[in-house]
């Protein structure tokens, strides 16, 4: 059996490879995303006061520190079983809007864009940042602004752009917003709404040339899961599960996040670090889902604010029943999420009790265990906290956004090698069509390299030549 290694996977964040095995006649039989680092924050947790757990697991990443951040407090909150101040929670809806503009104008003009303005068959060495920077100085230079937009939303309210953990706490957050910053804040919402209506309009004038990978990257029915508000709108924060299928039908809905153990099972398999969760109902590993921009779109009804609902309106015109299945399409679902997280920006700071100074109340443990959800920019984002009497961790269980997508990944990968990768004329255009399809998902594997149970080891022992001098696999 012949394999093709596509090793590392590129502009993504962490560490992955893909394997594509071919048949005899060199066709695409299968292809399987590794995920290939370890950290385990899951075990390490372990014996730690839980009130160090949004510290630690922000940790985890430093795309997204504000997802965990939010997830871990939640728990918490649940674990000293109290309601925080409601100007702590818009203050925390507020940060969550930044992380959420940041991290999708990342992926989108720093990851992604290259291969939509340079070309998927553009010489690699010019594929990136720096490329489009030299070729596009004006969209590059308004991704950079945009995501510092989004980075300074974080600043200026939690302390910190990246791992603002002294700020937020069990029971709410450590000081409030001062009326200088919000109006500086609001003095930057004009531009970040300016360039991301025009992206927005780009992108779509992009969509004749791209019909090809549109019909091809990852277009495959699956179920869909992400938190909703009681009427279906786009939730963030807070909200209830809901499962949508591929034909737009509601399967569940109103579940309660905290018992997510209920439908939602892990998986792990030997050539992964990264867990395989799936809907239990369908059992593993028929009950494939995705979440994340896209999961988002298709299980919601309306977004909440004027100009994203406009745009939701457009984007459902590209699935049948109004569920896009395209993978291709998390970039459009992304630009409407940013749309969408800068209108709650301005409504937001324009609450009357933004200002108010109380944002904390004093906590003790009450209870045993607590789970906290939030939608990360990847999607659904699941911790799992128990502690004992004296509040400190006795067992951690953290479902990653990026985690939800892992049956997702290896379907898409395999769809796409199948369609383009010749191994008789085999050349780094066709790989970088792979690579770009795991793009799409923008997966951030440092976050999500947390699985249970006999965990895969490959260890080589090189000479100062590069000699194999010895290996050794678990």
């Amino acid at each position: 059996m012949k394999e093709i290694v596509i090793n590392p996977i590129t502009r993504i964040e962490g560490h992955a490879k893909v394997t594509i095995t071919l048949n005899e006649d060199l066709s695409v039989k299968e292809a399987r995303f590794h995920v290939t680092d370890f950290r385990g924050f899951e075990k390490f947790s372990e014996g730690r006061p839980f009130y160090e757990m949004p510290s630690i697991t922000s940790r985890s990443c430093g795309i997204c520190p504000v997802s965990h951040l939010l997830a871990s407090a939640k728990a918490c909150d649940e674990i000293v079983a109290v309601n925080v101040p409601r100007t702590a929670m818009l203050l925390r809806r507020l940060i969550h809007m930044g992380q959420m503009i940041q991290s999708h104008a990342l992926n989108f003009f720093h990851l992604s864009a290259p291969d939509f303005l340079l070309g998927m068959d553009a010489d690699p060495a010019i594929r990136n940042v720096f490329g489009l920077i030299e070729k596009q100085p004006d969209l590059a230079r308004q991704g950079i602004r945009l995501r510092k937009f989004g980075q300074e939303i974080i600043e200026n309210v939690a302390g910190k752009k990246i791992h603002p953990s002294e700020w937020i706490v069990p029971g709410g957050a450590r000081w409030p917003l001062t009326k200088e910053r919000a109006d500086y804040l609001k003095s930057n919402l004009p531009e970040a709404l300016t360039t991301t209506q025009q992206t927005i309009t780009m992108f779509k004038g992009w969509f004749s040339d791209c019909a090809e990978e549109m019909e091809t990257y990852g277009d495959f029915p699956s179920y869909y899961i992400g938190l909703v508000t009681a009427d279906g709108g786009l939730e963030m924060y807070d909200g209830k599960i809901r499962v949508v299928d591929s034909d737009g039908n509601i399967v569940a809905d109103q579940l309660n996040p905290g018992k997510y153990y209920d439908y939602i099972g892990e998986a792990v398999e030997p050539y992964s670090y990264m867990k395989f969760p799936y809907y239990k109902p369908l059992g593993y590993p028929g009950g494939m889902y995705r979440v994340g921009p896209l999961a988002r779109l298709n299980i919601i009804s309306h977004c909440g604010t004027p100009l994203a609902d406009q745009e939701l309106k457009e984007f459902k015109k590209l699935g049948k029943n109004g569920i896009v299945q395209s993978t291709f399409h998390y970039h459009y679902a992304r630009l409407i999420e940013t749309l969408f997280c800068i209108e709650k920006t301005k409504d937001l700071l324009e609450d009357p009790e933004i200002l108010s100074e109380r944002v904390y109340r004093r906590v003790y443990v009450n209870n045993s265990e607590g789970v906290g959800v939030a939608e990360a920019p990847r999607g659904t984002l699941i911790h799992h906290y128990k502690v004992d009497d004296q509040g400190m961790i006795t067992k951690v269980n953290m479902v990653i956004a990026t985690e939800h997508n892992n049956l997702a990944y290896n379907k898409a990968v395999t769809q796409v090698a199948q369609k383009y990768v010749k191994a008789e004329t085999l050349s780094e255009a066709m790989l970088n069509r792979v690579e770009s399809v795991i793009r799409s998902f923008d997966p951030c594997l440092s976050c999500a390299t947390h699985a249970v149970g006999q965990m895969p080891l490959d260890v080589e022992l090189l000479d100062s030549h590069g000699k194999l001098l010895d290996r050794k696999i678990r």
